[in-house]
């Protein structure tokens, strides 16, 4: 009964942009993902030495990378990871949150800066990748107008973003009143 009132309780850290000094943080968070945890973030089994190595080449790559801090430590992150490839802007999205903190909206509020970062960042299109059991990713993604397809045992999303209107477009449509 107890741990269930402690699920409970709102989460009292900060949702900010990780800066290069945070990458210990966040490898150690990665680390200390739980099983089902790990499958759910990397569609798949993954050994601590991947794990170390994927948070050091997220942080080299240029990687933005949102985290949920509490006590200096990070218990969730959110990364934007660029995929050149793509002819419009677009950008790779995934998402952690520690099993203990789990289904308190930490992902939905990571999300949501997310999604204003890629929008700061010029992407136009956002794509999410999780495994076909992944209910809450495939539910988050949803709540965000994620389009969800199944390939090869896959769940593959893609979020559309408008685009950013010019700021003397903006302003002038202020100006007459509209938004």
């Amino acid at each position: 009964m107890e741990s269930h009132i402690i699920h409970l309780l709102p989460a009292k850290g900060v949702i900010r942009q990780l800066r290069p000094s945070d990458l210990p943080r966040f490898r150690a968070h990665l680390l200390r993902l739980d099983a089902q945890s790990r499958r759910d973030r990397f569609n798949g089994l993954t050994s601590d030495e991947f794990i170390v190595c994927y948070a050091d080449r997220s942080f080299a790559q240029g990687t933005a990378v949102i985290g949920y801090v509490e006590d200096d430590e990070v218990l969730g992150a959110a990364e934007l990871h660029e995929r050149a490839e793509e002819a419009e802007p677009t950008a790779e999205i995934a998402f952690s949150v520690e099993h203990h903190l789990q289904h308190r909206g930490i992902g939905g509020k990571l999300f949501e800066r997310l999604i204003a970062q890629a929008r700061g960042l010029g992407y136009t299109r956002l794509r999410v990748t999780t495994h076909a059991q992944n209910a809450a990713m495939r539910a988050l993604a949803r709540r965000f107008s994620a389009t969800l397809s199944f390939e090869d045992g896959e769940a593959v999303g893609t979020i559309d973003l408008e685009p950013l209107r010019p700021v003397f477009e903006r302003a002038a449509g202020r100006a007459q009143g509209r938004v």
